[in-house]
């Protein structure tokens, strides 16, 4: 598996963990995956989906090389009350998970984890697909490269 999937993989397996105890306000009941769905795709709400974006390298001497990965973390959710509260308690979840995951193991055979993982922004759908809600967090991951 490529170090871009087992990342996708590994966070998706992290944010399986917001299950509305142990400090999170939301319950995902597991629907977090590593790959792409659109919201009319969807009908287990809420749920994760995640894709890899832009990479790039930067080198420096002695043949020591950083990789800076792009994930585009999508959140759907779905209330009939009031979906866009819904999604911020969801995103505020999301965060937590990131920011406790900083270094994030991702292939526990070669020892290859993380050295930080930072989110770059955050949008949402601002209500305008009431009564659902879909926001998108962009995370920035950056790994040696051996």
């Amino acid at each position: 598996m490529s170090r871009r999937t087992s990342i996708i993989k590994a966070l998706a397996d992290k944010f399986k963990a917001i299950d509305g105890t142990a400090g999170f306000k939301t319950n995902v009941s597991g629907n977090a995956y590593p790959y792409l769905r659109f919201w009319d795709e969807i009908s287990d709400l809420p749920a994760i989906y995640m894709s890899p974006g832009t990479e790039y390298r930067e080198y420096l001497p002695s043949a020591f090389k950083w990789g800076f990965l792009a994930i585009s973390v999508k959140l759907y959710v779905k209330s009939t009350e009031n979906s866009a509260a819904e999604l911020e308690l969801l995103l505020e979840d999301v965060e937590k998970v990131i920011d406790a995951n900083n270094v994030l193991v991702y292939d526990a055979d070669n020892n290859y984890e993380t050295t930080e993982l930072t989110i770059q922004s955050i949008t949402t759908d601002e209500g305008l697909l009431a009564p659902y809600g879909v926001g998108e967090v962009n995370v920035q991951v950056r790994y040696t490269i051996m």
